[in-house]
């Protein structure tokens, strides 16, 4: 597998190796010892899988610390653009957001360190994904960003009018107002 480092402190990319011949394909989507290998070490206890329609916007989603969850984001079928928001404060990245094109092609996954907001938008006609958490869900610590904050200015590429967002994403705050409680450097 190859880890790819971002502009993001501890936000990284990882591409796994993918056999295929005329059969069809073969990865190893996790393997914990090639993960500690590369510098991952972390202990997933809960795995996530979602199914959405093209237009779905998900997120902005994180739960507070103690309760913070890593998240190894994949998708299964079809495919994503993935989006995250940089929350630590003191964070040379802090209130920036980046974003990837996940797919079932292209088996890239994306490690999402605790103190990052991560939500997506789905730009196939359906999409499966899948994400590894290190910590349980937890619906008291549950907090999220406004998909739509202008300061953030995320594109999801898609159309406004076409964006199905769950009234419970269309409430949040946007990240000047947000419950927040990470500090860059000093999340466990």
């Amino acid at each position: 597998m190859k880890v790819i480092k971002t502009d993001f402190p501890d936000l990284i990319i990882i591409e796994p190796k993918v056999f295929e011949d005329s059969r069809g394909y073969f990865f190893e989507s996790f393997n914990s010892m090639k993960y500690k290998e590369s510098g991952v070490d972390i202990t997933f206890i809960q795995d996530n899988e979602s199914k959405s329609s093209y237009g779905v916007i998900r997120g902005l989603h994180y739960q507070l610390s103690p309760y913070a969850q890593t998240k190894l984001v994949r998708v299964i079928s079809g495919k994503i653009l993935d989006v995250i928001v940089d929350i630590r404060q003191n964070s040379p990245t802090f209130g920036k957001h980046f974003s990837i094109e996940l797919s079932s092609e292209n088996k890239t996954q994306l490690l999402v360190p605790k103190g990052f907001a991560h939500g997506f938008s789905v730009l196939s006609e359906t999409a499966i994904v899948s994400y590894k958490c290190d910590e349980l869900y937890n619906p008291e610590a549950e907090r999220g960003i406004c998909y739509n904050d202008p300061k953030l200015g995320i594109d999801w590429k898609i159309d406004n009018e076409k964006a199905i967002v769950s009234s419970k994403d269309k409430v949040h705050p946007e990240l000047i107002n947000a419950e927040m409680n990470f500090l860059y450097g000093n999340i466990h």
